[in-house]
C-alpha cells in the first residue's frame, strides 16, 4: 500500500496547479501552425509538467506499507545425550524425527530441529550432560520476536544439569515424545564421592562413597578405594532395605602432589549397567599449610576481622599471639617458622611485642604492620622501618580509595566502589615520609578530597616484603559491608590478596610454564602458558618451547611451539581422564631452562548414572505448557494432532518513507513529458 504525504496545506497544491495552467496558457494561447486538437494536447502536457515540477519543490513523501506473512514455526528439540544412546535405537529415533519433520512441513509449518545445545546436527548422542531447562530457555530466546508455535521435545526425561524443566517458564506449548526404558532395573549406582580436595602430607583424610541401591535387598555390597590399581581399603556392607548406603574410609596422605583414587563398587551379577559403579577422586597432597602469625600487645576487633579472612582459605593456618592473654608455642615466634608476621599496633609502648617484630625485620621476613593508637611511631625507624611521622599524639579520620594505577593484585572491577563506601578509620595526623619505591594500594580520603598520602602500601627490598596499614578500625569495614550486602566479599578480597601477596615469595625465574588451571574437564582442551623474560624481567618472544606430557602409564606425548605477542598459550585436546605430569623447556643464552609440574583431567560420567526414563516429568511438562505427550511408537499421532490445529500466521508490517523526488519513476515520467512535448513541437513545425 502506498500513500503520498504532503507537509504543506492543500492551498499550495491549488497554487501549483494554477501556476502550471497559467504558464501553459501563456505559451499556447497564441496561434500556432498546428491544429487546435494538437494545441490542447500540448497545453495539457506543459501544464502537467510545470505542475509536477512545482509539487516536487514542496517535498512530498511516498509512504509504502508492506505486509509480510510469517508462517508458524515448530522446533524439534532432540535430546542427544549419552543416556539416550544407551537405551534407544538412535537410527529409528532419527527416522521418526525425519518423518515428523516432513509431515509437519506439508502443513505450511516451518519445521527446524536442533540438539539440546542449539546445534542443527548431526546428532551423535554422546553429550556428557542433559540440561533440559536451559535447552528450552535458549530455544525460546532464539525465536524471540518470531512466530514460534511450539516445541517438540524428544527426550527420555532425564536431566543431570541445571534446574528441573518444570520450573522453567515457557511461553509456547511444549509437546513431548518419550523415548527410552522406564523399567526399574537391578542396579548399584555410585551416586556421590565426598572428600577434601586438599589434604596435608602425613595426615589421614576421610572419604565417603554413597551407593544407590535399586532392586536389591538384603545383599552385601563391596566398595574399594584403589590407587594405581592397588587396593588401599575395602569395606563390605549389607543393603538391608536401604536405597542409599554410605561407605566411610580413612586414607593416608603419603606422597606429595596430585593423586587419583578410584572408588569402585563390586558389580552384582544381575546388573545390566556397570558403568555407574566407579568414579575417580582427585586429591592434592600438599606439604603443609602456610602459617600466618598475628602478634599484638592487646586484643582488638581488627584481629578478629583479619583472622576470619585468613581462616577462610584452607591453605592458611592463623596463629594469634597476645602476651599474657593468648600465647602460642615459642617455636612459632622464631623467624622462618611462619610465612607472614602481622604486627598489630607494634612496636608498642610497653615493649610486649617489640622483640618479636625486631627479630622478624632483621631476618628479612615478610611483615604486615598495622599502625594504631598503641604503636610507638618513633620506634619504627630504630627497628629499620623507613617511616617517619611528623606527629604522634593526634589522630585523624580518613576513608579509603583504591589506587587505580596499582594492578599487581588483580582486584575485581567493583572493589573500589565498595571500598569508597567504607566508614572512616583512625590514622596518625599529619604528613609522613616513606620510601619512594613503595607501591600504594589505598589512598587516604578526607571528606571528598583524595590526598596523596597512602593508607595501605607495600615495600619490597632485599628479598623482603613489608606491608603497612596506616590506621586501625578495619573491623568497621567488614561490619559495614555485611550490613549492606549480607556478605563480606570486597573486604575478604582486599585482605586475602594482600596476605597472599606478602606471604608468597617472588618468582625470579626467567622461564615459566604452567597450566592455566590445575583441573581441566575431558570435554575441553588443556591450556598451557609459557613466559620468557630478559634480565630486566621484561617479556621477550620468539623462543621455541618444548613440551613433554606423561600420563599415569608413563606414555609420553611431545609438543613444540614458538611464543609470540598474544601467542603464549598452547592448547592440547583429546587427553583422557587422569593425572598428567609435564616438563617444559627452552633455551636462554645458550643454557637449557626447564619447568616441571602436573595437572589433572577429570571425566564426566553423569549420563551413565541413571538410565531409567522419566515419562512423568515429560507428561507434567506438556500439561503445564498446554502441549501433548506421546511415546515414540505413537509419534505420528502428535504430527496429526498438530496438523489439525489451526496455527495462525503472523503479519509483520514494514513502513518506509521516501521523498518523491528520489524515485527514478518520477524522473523518467518528467523526462517523457519534456521529450514528448519537444518532439511534437518539432514534428509539427513549432521550432
Amino acid at each position: 500500500m502506498q500513500r503520498l504525504i504532503f507537509e504543506y496545506s492543500p492551498v499550495y497544491f491549488i497554487a501549483c496547479l494554477a501556476a502550471g495552467l497559467g504558464y501553459a496558457w501563456l505559451l499556447y494561447s497564441s496561434k500556432h501552425s498546428w491544429s487546435i486538437r494538437w494545441n490542447r494536447f500540448l497545453f495539457v502536457v506543459r501544464a502537467a509538467l510545470v505542475t509536477a515540477l512545482l509539487l516536487l519543490l514542496l517535498g512530498p513523501i511516498l509512504k509504502q506499507t508492506e505486509n509480510i506473512f510469517e508462517e508458524p514455526s515448530v522446533v524439534l528439540l532432540i535430546d542427544n545425550s549419552g543416556s539416550v544412546h544407551e537405551t534407544q535405537d538412535t537410527a529409528r529415533l532419527m527416522a521418526n524425527a525425519r518423518q515428523a519433520r516432513e509431515t509437519l512441513g506439508k502443513e505450511k509449518l516451518r519445521v527446524e530441529w536442533s540438539d539440546l545445545h542449539g546445534k542443527p546436527g548431526p546428532f551423535a548422542f554422546d553429550a556428557a550432560t542433559s540440561d533440559l531447562s536451559s535447552a528450552l530457555r535458549e530455544t525460546v530466546n532464539r525465536y524471540e520476536g518470531k512466530n514460534l508455535a511450539g516445541i517438540v521435545l524428544i527426550s527420555d526425561g532425564i536431566y543431570n544439569s541445571g534446574i528441573s524443566p518444570l520450573y522453567q517458564p515457557v511461553r509456547v506449548p511444549v509437546h513431548t515424545i518419550g523415548i527410552g526404558d522406564t523399567t526399574e532395573r537391578v542396579d548399584l549406582i555410585l551416586k556421590n564421592v565426598a572428600y577434601n580436595r586438599i589434604v596435608y602430607q602425613g595426615n589421614k583424610f576421610p572419604l565417603r562413597a554413597e551407593v544407590g541401591v535399586q532392586g536389591l535387598h538384603g545383599e552385601d555390597i563391596t566398595v574399594s578405594v584403589l590407587s594405581q590399581g592397588k587396593v588401599l581399603q575395602q569395606v563390605r556392607k549389607n543393603t538391608a532395605t536401604k536405597s542409599l548406603v554410605a561407605f566411610d574410609f580413612q586414607l593416608d596422605a603419603a606422597t606429595q602432589g596430585v593423586q587419583r583414587l578410584e572408588v569402585r563398587v563390586e558389580a552384582n551379577p544381575r546388573e545390566s549397567n556397570s558403568k555407574n559403579n566407579r568414579a575417580n577422586a582427585f586429591i592434592e597432597v600438599v606439604e603443609g599449610k602456610k602459617k600466618i602469625l598475628i602478634v599484638a600487645p592487646a586484643p582488638h576487633p581488627d584481629i578478629k576481622a583479619l583472622r576470619s579472612v585468613i581462616e577462610k582459605n584452607p591453605n592458611y593456618e592463623c596463629l594469634v599471639h597476645i602476651p599474657s592473654i593468648k600465647e602460642v608455642d615459642p617455636e612459632w615466634l622464631q623467624p622462618g617458622k611462619v610465612d607472614l608476621l602481622v604486627a598489630h599496633q607494634s612496636p608498642d609502648g610497653e615493649g610486649r611485642t617489640n622483640a618479636i617484630l625486631n627479630s622478624f625485620l632483621q631476618a628479612k621476613s615478610s611483615v604486615l604492620l598495622i599502625i594504631g593508637q598503641r604503636t610507638q611511631l618513633p620506634l619504627l625507624q630504630t627497628l629499620g622501618v623507613a617511616l617517619n611521622f611528623e606527629g604522634n599524639a593526634q589522630r585523624d579520620e580518613v576513608q579509603a580509595v583504591l589506587n587505580p594505577g596499582f594492578s599487581d593484585l588483580g582486584f575485581s572491577d567493583d572493589l573500589n566502589s565498595n571500598v569508597t563506601r567504607y566508614p572512616p578509620i583512625m590514622v596518625p595526623f599529619g604528613k609522613f615520609s616513606y620510601p619512594a619505591t613503595a607501591k600504594t594500594i589505598l589512598y587516604q580520603r578526607i571528606g571528598s578530597v583524595v590526598t596523596e598520602r597512602p593508607l595501605l602500601f607495600a615495600i619490597e627490598s632485599d628479598q623482603q616484603k613489608l606491608g603497612v596499614m596506616v590506621g586501625e578500625g578495619t573491623w568497621r569495614w567488614r561490619l559495614n559491608e555485611f550490613q549492606e550486602t549480607e556478605k563480606t566479599v570486597s573486604f575478604d578480597e582486599l585482605f586475602s590478596k594482600l596476605i597472599q601477596y606478602l606471604s608468597t615469595r617472588e618468582d625470579k625465574r626467567k622461564f615459566r610454564s604452567f597450566p592455566l588451571q590445575q583441573e581441566f574437564t575431558g570435554d575441553g582442551p588443556v591450556v598451557m602458558e609459557s613466559q620468557v623474560f630478559n634480565d630486566l624481567f621484561q617479556p621477550v618472544f620468539g623462543n621455541t618451547i618444548d613440551l613433554e606430557i606423561r600420563d599415569e602409564q608413563n606414555n609420553l606425548s611431545s609438543y613444540r611451539y614458538v611464543t609470540g605477542p598474544g601467542n603464549n598459550r598452547y592448547r592440547i585436546g583429546g587427553l583422557k581422564e587422569g593425572v598428567y605430569r609435564y616438563r617444559a623447556s627452552t633455551e636462554l643464552k645458550g643454557k637449557r631452562e626447564e619447568v616441571r609440574g602436573e595437572f589433572l583431567v577429570t571425566g564426566q560420567n553423569q549420563e551413565s548414572l541413571n538410565l531409567i526414563a522419566d515419562f512423568d516429568l515429560l507428561r507434567s511438562l506438556s500439561r503445564n505448557t498446554g502441549g501433548y505427550f506421546y511415546k515414540l511408537a505413537d509419534a505420528d499421532k502428535l504430527s496429526q494432532q498438530l496438523t489439525q490445529e489451526k496455527l495462525a500466521s503472523v503479519i509483520h508490517s514494514e513502513e518506509s518513507f521516501q521523498p518523491l523526488i528520489n524515485l527514478k519513476a518520477v524522473f523518467f515520467l518528467l523526462l517523457l513529458l519534456i521529450s514528448m512535448e519537444w518532439f511534437l513541437r518539432k514534428y509539427l513545425g513549432g521550432y
